[in-house]
């Protein structure tokens, strides 16, 4: 275990990416993130504890919940680990029983709907804490600086869940009512957040030696040969991944057949039987056909490379929606949640319709996910990407409004962006990014991809308005960069949510893109907008910086490029 340079900041700097989640119930909840308060807060605590804090969105909190911390000489890395995760699971659940009255008195069955949905989400989020705590573990905070983009990628799932449970009420009573009763935990989520974000800030700050380069080899694995694989990797992953590339469908561990040819002739039998868990990729082969099922692929779902025979041919189909009186999140044909999930020549869609509202062909919220050449048909929120680092190449998805949308931080390479024919006075929008606060590492980019008009929206293309986008939240971010857009995309490209808002903290960038709907001269005036000319900047949204794509599209077995189209 390596000692750091000043007594006490190694146990601490640690000790807050924990600390700041832990229960703080006791307290008002609605401390003030004004820099007034936030500067009486750190005037009066210690230099240490003030450097750590200065960096969140809620200081007053932030000092609260490590003043105790702070004075405990002698605690340990795992301790604040054994307790934050207990006193967390405690916040979490102390808050939804708290506002169990909110279920009772919902008036419809969408929003009693919306409550249960919330426990399922803070389930999500309880397990995203748990894997940030496991993490932390190690006193050495250069180990925990190694694994910064991780540890931001699983607090930022946490922020959006609690989010995504507050955006299901259509009351705005109930909806006011469970957002009072989680502002505690999605405060200490933002802060654990923004203290995570700023590691190597602090790291310097006390003068801890800090050798990026060795961090970015490491979270590799490898030595940075783009052709080898982390010594983590299996010498059975690594003939999956040969197979692949070499055009040959892996072995399949299971074979799901609608004629009864295989083993099985669902999906969810298939993966009903599937190992819980595994550290293996556990193959699975879905023949032609129309598969009419809803599925949902848990968490311990883990490491599924699902393959079909073409994404017209293999089509799992369903036709749930809004309108029809799910949540939007529920009315998703196929979900997948378990971590490392590898999609191939398959196809998913939502028939409800355009007027169906919210109707989700496809929802994956599993990291390091990754589809090729599939299918994703819909029309409004066909596509919702919803948390974690997700990754789409030469696939089509098609839809009218917000049809790609979600928090995650998603690139979408080489495919076919397909708008359709909305209902009549509706406005078309590709894409609507949820990003809630400023430190989440999310994003949607859209690289060397096309943007057209179906057939039957082509000839109304110019009565019909088509934008690029709209900002779903407050630091909403997309980037569309190198692809060709269609005649149709309005002039403006972009689409305000509602009058100002988030206008000036939105980013949306748009780099190197040609066809006629590409020249910028007519584009917003948005602060939050820009064209980019720097191709440094560019770069930040690039696979390998963005979503780390180095350190796992290797071993999906599939065609990528990690920075700009070749």
């Amino acid at each position: 275990m390596n000692k750091l340079l000043v007594p006490g900041v190694g146990v601490l700097v640690v000790a807050v990416v924990i600390g700041v989640l832990a229960n703080t119930s006791n307290q008002n909840v609605a401390d003030s993130a004004s820099t007034s308060d936030g500067d009486e807060a750190l005037a009066s605590t210690t230099r240490t504890l003030a450097a750590i804090c200065s960096v969140t969105n809620h200081k007053q909190k932030c000092v609260d919940s490590l003043s105790a911390v702070a004075k405990n000489e002698s605690a340990v890395p795992s301790d604040f680990i054994q307790a934050a995760i207990q006193l967390t699971i405690t916040e979490i659940k102390a808050a939804l029983n708290g506002t169990s009255e909110i279920g009772k008195s919902a008036n419809d069955s969408l929003n009693k709907m919306a409550f249960d949905d919330c426990k399922e989400l803070m389930d999500y989020a309880i397990m995203e804490l748990q894997a940030s705590f496991s993490m932390v573990g190690d006193s050495d905070i250069h180990t925990v600086a190694r694994r910064e983009a991780e540890l931001r990628n699983w607090l930022s799932a946490v922020i959006t869940y609690q989010q995504t449970c507050m955006d299901g009420f259509t009351q705005p009573e109930l909806k006011s009512a469970m957002s009072d009763g989680l502002l505690n935990a999605t405060a200490l989520t933002s802060n654990a957040l923004s203290i995570v974000s700023a590691i190597s800030e602090i790291m310097l700050a006390f003068n801890i030696p800090w050798n990026s380069t060795f961090r970015n080899l490491q979270e590799l694995g490898h030595d940075g040969d783009d052709d080898e694989y982390p010594s983590w990797f299996s010498s059975n992953d690594r003939k999956l991944v040969e197979a692949s590339r070499n055009g040959v469908n892996p072995k399949p561990n299971a074979v799901v057949a609608k004629d009864g040819s295989g083993q099985y002739k669902t999906i969810s039998a298939a993966l009903a039987a599937a190992p819980k868990n595994s550290k293996d990729r556990h193959v699975i082969y879905v023949k032609a056909g129309i598969y009419d099922e809803y599925i949902i692929m848990e968490k311990d779902l883990t490491n599924i490379f699902m393959y079909g025979d073409g994404p017209r041919k293999t089509m799992v189909t369903g036709n749930k929606s809004n309108r029809g009186g799910y949540s939007t999140w529920k009315t998703a044909t196929f979900s997948v949640i378990g971590t490392g999930f590898i999609c191939k020549s398959m196809g998913f869609q939502n028939t409800a319709g355009p007027e169906g509202h919210q109707a989700v062909a496809l929802r994956v919220q599993s990291d390091m996910s990754a589809f090729y050449n599939c299918r994703m048909d819909g029309y409004q929120d066909t596509l919702y990407a919803q948390v974690h680092r997700q990754f789409y190449r030469n696939c089509v998805i098609s839809g009218t409004v917000d049809f790609i949308f979600g928090d995650s931080a998603t690139v979408i390479q080489n495919s076919l962006i397909i708008v359709r024919k909305p209902m009549d006075n509706q406005q078309t929008t590709v894409t609507a990014h949820g990003r809630e606060e400023a430190n989440q590492p999310s994003g949607f980019v859209i690289q060397n991809c096309r943007i057209v008009p179906e057939e039957k929206l082509f000839p109304v293309r110019f009565k019909i308005p088509t934008y690029l986008g709209r900002p779903w939240k407050q630091y909403s971010r997309t980037v569309i960069m190198e692809s060709t857009l269609a005649d149709f995309i309005q002039p403006a490209g972009w689409l305000p949510w509602s009058g100002n808002f988030a206008l000036d903290t939105l980013y949306y960038a748009e780099y190197a893109n040609r066809g006629p709907g590409s020249p910028t001269d007519k584009r917003v005036n948005w602060k939050g907008y820009r064209v980019l000319k720097d191709r440094n900047e560019a770069q930040k949204f690039t696979a390998a910086e963005f979503i780390q794509a180095k350190q796992w599209l290797p071993m999906t077995g599939a065609n990528y490029f990690l920075g700009f189209k070749p």
